[in-house]
């Protein structure tokens, strides 16, 4: 059903202006407790909890991923020995899972969208006999309760959400790991909380400025992808597309259930057909669940609107200086469309202590072989640091 537009026309269309609109061990894990329960609004589900060292700075170039230098393999999949629910608000519950070794280092694992929830294979970047890997779904997303709510959902509310994580697991402090908005939010908590970081892994770098979100939702992705673009945009009537997140924030807030459902259809397929250098269709097929659509789309664009809930638009860039002792890792695919390499390059040169990696043969997604390689690689060298 998608039809293409002509590459020249998608070049004859200017960007549209962006609306204004709206080195210590950790401790091993203590006996187990339980989460509270209950809440306002939304309905909430209900569950249970069942059952380090800083690493030094070095400086290093921006380089070129060279494939014979990294494994391919992530590691195999395992299965979560604890997972439950915890309560952070009076709206909202989380659902979190551990995985790995119960006695190892901590590292969390922030998923992208926002929205997006996480998945079992998030697990297999981290080695699972040395990393205690904790995965957790965001406000609204995956399996966490009000689905889709939008009510106390800012950035702010999810850096405090990891903070009640860390310490209702007893973890003292632990390793951020986050791709995508994952990136967006490890910046915010790390800078928050610099002290409880013990290493940074970043993966397609979001910044949530302007330009960003210019480029990939008012005109600019659409000349590399057009075929992809067209349905977005033609589900916005001609006279509201000078800007396309107010026009998609105003249907998926609907009172119409059924206007939602298509919106969040359009507005994820779009990033789905986008998020790798050649076109995965099982990650196109997300885009056709309603759940899912509705949870990533309307809690992304309602982020998008309220520009991240960020003070300025170079927030998180002007506050580096706060994590610059941390030994960082940034992974960026060459030619990814959703986050462009502009976003990593400006980290890069603000942050030159992080270790740069541009992976020249990849797009946006994790999943990619040498996104994925990199990935792994960087985790694996916290891991070697930490064991010294």
């Amino acid at each position: 059903m998608i039809s293409h537009l002509p590459l020249g026309l998608a070049f004859a269309s200017p960007l549209r202006a962006h609306c204004p609109t709206p080195p210590r061990l950790s401790r091993p894990p203590p006996h187990p407790r339980h989460a509270g329960t209950g809440g306002l609004g939304c309905v909430q589900a209900k569950g249970a909890r069942r059952r380090c060292c800083r690493a030094s700075v070095s400086s290093a170039p921006a380089a070129a991923m060279d494939p014979s230098e990294v494994k391919k393999d992530l590691y195999p999949l395992v299965e979560p020995y604890d997972t439950g629910f915890l309560k952070v608000s009076d709206v909202h519950t989380l659902y979190y899972e551990q995985s790995g070794n119960p006695h190892g280092h901590p590292v969390v694992f922030l998923h992208g969208g926002p929205g997006a929830g996480t998945s079992p294979g998030n697990r297999r970047f981290f080695d699972p006999e040395f990393y205690r890997i904790v995965l957790f779904d965001q406000r609204g997303a995956g399996r966490s309760t009000p689905h889709a709510c939008l009510e106390q959902n800012t950035t702010w509310d999810l850096v405090a959400d990891i903070e009640k994580l860390r310490e209702h697991l007893d973890i003292p402090e632990w390793q951020v790991f986050g791709g995508s908005w994952g990136s967006t939010l490890a910046l915010a908590y790390s800078q928050a909380h610099p002290e409880k970081v013990t290493g940074i892994v970043l993966r397609g770098i979001f910044l949530l400025r302007k330009k960003e979100l210019d480029w990939f939702y008012e005109g600019g992705a659409a000349a590399i992808f057009p075929d992809a673009w067209e349905p977005f945009r033609d589900f916005i009537p001609e006279e509201e597309r000078n800007c396309f997140i107010a026009a998609y924030s105003k249907r998926l807030t609907s009172s119409d259930p059924t206007v939602q459902i298509e919106a969040a259809k359009r507005w994820t397929m779009w990033e789905m057909m986008t998020a790798h250098l050649i076109q995965n269709n099982d990650n196109v097929k997300r885009g056709e669940d309603d759940k899912f659509s509705l949870a990533f789309a309307r809690i992304e664009n309602h982020y998008f609107v309220n520009k991240g809930f960020l003070s300025s638009d170079s927030y998180l860039l002007d506050n580096v200086d706060k994590i610059r002792h941390i030994k960082a890792f940034i992974v960026q695919g060459r030619y990814d469309v959703c986050c462009p390499m502009m976003s990593a390059w400006d980290l890069h040169k603000a942050w030159p202590e992080a270790e740069f990696k541009v992976v020249p043969d990849a797009g946006h997604s994790a999943n990619e072989v040498g996104i994925a390689a990199e990935l792994r690689s960087a985790t694996e060298k916290l891991r070697d640091m930490l064991r010294k």
